[in-house]
């Protein structure tokens, strides 16, 4: 199968730790394990998370006085993916001795129209507490929200429409390239009046464009792998339950919070509704189980899988 994975920011970073590089090199090594493994039996494409790397190099940015400005987040974004995506392709290559792998700093083309500039969404950074979130707010003329028991900055997050590299991807890909790629969402891009490809202050939704990624792909499989066993039903409350066989109807008669959960129920139903292939959330660490359809949330057109048939 041709399988796309979407890296939480838990394999980097988990919640709560500070941003230290050699803490996170060590978490990727360990996540890569089961990563490795599912290279070893599909065509694997991977991307990943980069919210709170790339708030850090905005703060630090922010706050160095040897810069006449702060370096944008188009910027910012490109640097987190080359960073993070040597890490990874660093842990794989010693995962996988022999094979092919390729760590690619890829662009993600939006809409300079896109409504979402016009109201911020997208947690980036680390987490503070209130007090100290709405402090750095104030002083750095950030937009912060609460997340979960913490506070994060906010950024716009436009939509993707296309990664721009895409038929690179599918190359690599079909001669046995283990691709690591779309890091952060990509590098957001727009085209100005000349056609030309041009930055912009955002960042993008990382499972939206393995979303779209996948599909442009035709993957068999998405997998936004995660922290968490499964979607939860009325998360928070005493009657919480897991999902497990599910459909994209069924997942859009449920209300997850936005700046969380909803953007991976929003992709995985997304994907499920244009390919009628499988998708599924789940913890890093039962990729494989997941493709088995032993662990996770897994989301069909028939909440089946193995699907039964196909579109």
């Amino acid at each position: 199968m041709r399988v796309i994975v979407a890296l939480g920011g838990n394999a980097l970073l988990r919640r709560g730790q500070k941003p230290d590089a050699r803490l996170q090199v060590g978490n990727v090594a360990e996540s890569v394990k089961t990563l490795a493994k599912l290279a070893e039996k599909h065509e694997l494409i991977i991307t990943h998370g980069n919210g709170p790397q790339v708030g850090m190099l905005a703060l630090e940015s922010t706050a160095d006085p040897n810069l006449t400005r702060p370096y944008p987040f188009d910027t910012l974004g490109a640097a987190t993916q080359g960073m993070i995506g040597y890490w990874i392709l660093q842990a794989l290559q010693n995962a996988l001795p022999g094979r092919q792998v390729m760590a690619m700093v890829t662009q993600t083309l939006v809409s300079a129209v896109d409504p979402a500039f016009e109201n911020p969404t997208k947690f980036v950074g680390q987490v503070y507490d209130q007090q100290e979130a709405e402090k750095l707010a104030k002083e750095y003329g950030w937009t912060v929200r609460a997340d979960g028991e913490y506070w994060r900055r906010v950024v716009p997050s436009p939509a993707p429409q296309r990664v721009v590299e895409t038929r690179l991807i599918r190359r690599s890909v079909r001669e046995g390239v283990v691709v690591v790629c779309a890091g952060g969402g990509g590098v957001p891009v727009i085209r100005d009046a000349q056609g030309r490809l041009t930055g912009v202050e955002a960042v993008i939704d990382k499972d939206l464009t393995a979303s779209m990624l996948a599909e442009a792909l035709e993957c068999d499989a998405f997998l936004i792998l995660t922290d968490v066993p499964r979607v939860m039903r009325d998360f928070g409350t005493p009657g919480q339950s897991e999902i497990a066989n599910t459909t994209p109807h069924e997942l859009r008669a449920i209300d997850f919070p936005a700046g969380s959960m909803g953007p991976k129920v929003e992709a995985v139903c997304r994907f499920v509704e244009t390919t009628g292939d499988m998708a599924a959330i789940g913890r890093l660490d039962q990729a494989e189980q997941i493709l088995e359809g032993a662990a996770g949330t897994i989301v069909t057109p028939n909440a089946r899988w193995p699907l039964t048939s196909t579109l």
